[in-house]
């Protein structure tokens, strides 16, 4: 079975390419999403992060406290990076069994929406990568109309993420400026696969 990545920058229209590959047939992992649940239901990383940020990492009724992960986990670099060493590492092998599993009933092929493809070391475990993309200003509008930040803290978001927004060699393209041209790109990178 073949594993696509489906990557680019904050507003680049990743979301939109899954849905429309969801629509097709295709299994897509959000990472994000998927994350946050292993945070939340993985008794080994649980007790990772209590041992790492403390015991008030879960509330009463044993949810994620985001709120006190974030202060102290985005408080500085050495912290993100403790976090990043037990998220990313779960969520990879959490990405491999369902590819396996995926694998076992016959799929050919899956793909992994990411926004950290890089960052979070799976581009060592896709065969593939669909990296979308979108101009900046175009970008900025969107993120802008979904979740009401300002120009600048999109701007600054997108800078963060300017490492993950480098298209690589080998790296299959999908331009996302116009809907109706979403659709021709994606089936033919689907037909080359």
């Amino acid at each position: 079975m073949k594993l696509v990545a489906l990557t680019g920058g904050i507003g680049s229209g990743k979301s939109v390419v899954s849905r429309m590959l969801q629509v097709m047939g295709y299994q897509v992992y959000d990472c994000d999403s998927r994350a946050k649940q292993l945070m939340t239901d993985d008794e080994t990383v649980r007790g990772q992060l209590i041992a790492e940020f403390g015991a008030e990492t879960y509330l009463a009724d044993g949810t994620l406290n985001r709120q006190h992960l974030s202060t102290v986990a985005f408080s500085n670099d050495e912290a993100r990076a403790r976090l990043n060493a037990i998220v990313h590492p779960a969520t990879a092998n959490d990405i491999l069994r369902w590819a396996d599993h995926l694998a076992s009933i016959g799929a050919s092929a899956a793909f992994v929406e990411t926004a950290i493809l890089r960052t979070s070391g799976l581009d060592r475990i896709v065969d593939d990568v669909w990296h979308v993309t979108a101009p900046a200003d175009v970008r900025v509008q969107r993120v802008m109309t979904r979740s009401g930040l300002s120009e600048q803290q999109v701007r600054d978001r997108m800078e963060a993420q300017r490492i993950e927004e480098a298209v690589a060699p080998g790296e299959q393209v999908i331009v996302n400026d116009n809907v109706a041209a979403l659709l021709p790109q994606v089936s033919r990178l689907l037909s080359k696969m």
